[in-house]
C-alpha cells in the first residue's frame, strides 16, 4: 500500500498569521512539520498550501508542495484538493497538523498500520487522560470506543458521563480518552468526505469528524501514550523553544 503524508499549511491566521514560518530554534515550523514526517514509512511528504511564501521555504529544504485553494473551510478539504494534484497515485492519505513540529514518527507509523488494514476508512489517534483539567476542558476533545477499537462519538464534554458519581472522582472510575487530531483516510473516503455537507451533529461541537460518523463512516483509534505539542498562538513558541533545546541535548 503506498501511503503520502499531507501537511495542510496556511498562511492567514486569526491568532497567529504567518504561523508556518515561524523560527523555533533557527528551523521553521513547516521544516520540523516535514523533517519528522520524513522519519515514518510514508512513501511521500507534500505541504498543501496556499500561498507562496510556505512554498518557498519548502522548496528551499528540499521539500514537495502543491497550491490549493485558500478558501477551504477546512485541512481535510485542502488534503482533498491536494490529492488531486499531487502527481503519483496513492492508497492512502496521513492528515498531518501543521502546527505540530514534534510530531512523534511512529504516531504517523501507527495510522498507516491501521489504514493499510482492508476494512478500513479512516484511522486515528487518542490518548489516555490523566488530569481533570484536561478532562473538563472544552478545548480538550475526548472519544469514546467500541470494544473493536472503533469510535463512537466524540465530544469537547467529558464522556461518557458519570451519573451519581462526584466529578473529582471521575478519573478514578472510569477511562478517558482524548483524541489526537491526526487521521488517515483511504483515498476514495477522502474523496467522499469532501462532497459531505456539515452535519447536525458537527455544527453542535464543531468537529468535523462527527459529519463522517453521521454519514456512516467509520473511524478505527489506536492508542498513544505521546503528547503532542501544538503551536496556537504566538506564546506557545516559547516552550517550543525550550522542547527543542531539550532535544538537541538528548
Amino acid at each position: 500500500m503506498k501511503v503520502v503524508g499531507i501537511i495542510p499549511s496556511r498562511y492567514a491566521s486569526t491568532r497567529f498569521p504567518g504561523k508556518p514560518l515561524a523560527m523555533i530554534k533557527g528551523k521553521t515550523m513547516i521544516r520540523r512539520v516535514c523533517e519528522q514526517a520524513w522519519k515514518s514509512k510514508l512513501d511521500a511528504v507534500v505541504v498543501a498550501t496556499d500561498d507562496m511564501r510556505i512554498a518557498d521555504e519548502v522548496l528551499s529544504f528540499g521539500g514537495q508542495y502543491v497550491l490549493t485553494d485558500p478558501n477551504h473551510q477546512s485541512g481535510t478539504d485542502r488534503c482533498c484538493e491536494a490529492l488531486y494534484r499531487i502527481e503519483g497515485q496513492y492508497d492512502a492519505v496521513i492528515n498531518i497538523q501543521g502546527d505540530e513540529p514534534f510530531i512523534d514518527p511512529k504516531q504517523i507509523n501507527l495510522l498507516i498500520d491501521l489504514i493499510s488494514q482492508e476494512d478500513a476508512q479512516i484511522a486515528s489517534l487518542a490518548r489516555h487522560i490523566g488530569d481533570d483539567d484536561e478532562l473538563f476542558s472544552p478545548n480538550v476533545v475526548k472519544v469514546v470506543m467500541d470494544k473493536q477499537g472503533k469510535a463512537l462519538y466524540f465530544s469537547r464534554n467529558p464522556i461518557p458521563f458519570m451519573r451519581n458519581v462526584a466529578r473529582e472522582q471521575w478519573l478514578k472510575k472510569g477511562n478517558y480518552y482524548q483524541h489526537v487530531g491526526i487521521y488517515a483516510y483511504k483515498t476514495d473516503i477522502l474523496r467522499r468526505i469532501a462532497e459531505m455537507k456539515p452535519s447536525a451533529l458537527e455544527l453542535a461541537e464543531s468537529l468535523e469528524q462527527l459529519r463522517w460518523l453521521e454519514n456512516g463512516l467509520s473511524i478505527r483509534m489506536a492508542l498513544t501514550d505521546t503528547p503532542t505539542v501544538s503551536i496556537d498562538s504566538p506564546d506557545d513558541l516559547a516552550k517550543a523553544e525550550q522542547l527543542a533545546l531539550n532535544q538537541t541535548h538528548k
